[in-house]
């Protein structure tokens, strides 16, 4: 994932919409995208509760037990932020959701004090 960036013009974009994220929140959660469809056994559409607990998951894997401090860095400090982020893709066209798709559906999934927290088991990161 470090390889990867935007290009200029869809980072003008992405920063006209906003949010206060890092470009890396936004190619971190196309890559959470990513890495849930790869559990599934077919692709197909995930709800936001989903998403949010697949994020967690992605961040496990990629920063161990820095995934909390790296996601705050990058301005993602809850679930909703996610939902945030998936909405600002779909508004620039990155992501596409269904009727009925709220950024409310990521709210209060979970809390980052406790699935980021120092008891989390970081082997596996596989419990949702």
């Amino acid at each position: 994932m470090n390889e990867l960036q935007f290009s200029t013009e869809m980072q003008a974009r992405l920063a006209a919409r906003g949010g206060g994220y890092h470009e890396r929140a936004y190619l971190f959660v196309l890559g959470g995208v990513e890495f849930l469809q790869g559990r599934l056994d077919a692709r197909r559409h995930v709800s936001g509760e989903e998403l949010s607990w697949g994020c967690r998951d992605f961040a496990i894997r990629q920063f161990g037990p820095m995934a909390r401090t790296v996601l705050e860095h990058w301005g993602i400090r809850r679930s909703e932020d996610f939902g945030r982020i998936v909405f600002t893709l779909v508004d620039v066209g990155l992501l596409v959701t269904q009727p009925g798709d709220r950024v409310e559906d990521f709210a209060d999934r979970f809390e980052f004090a406790e699935v980021f927290g120092e008891d989390e088991v970081w082997l596996g990161a596989s419990g949702h």
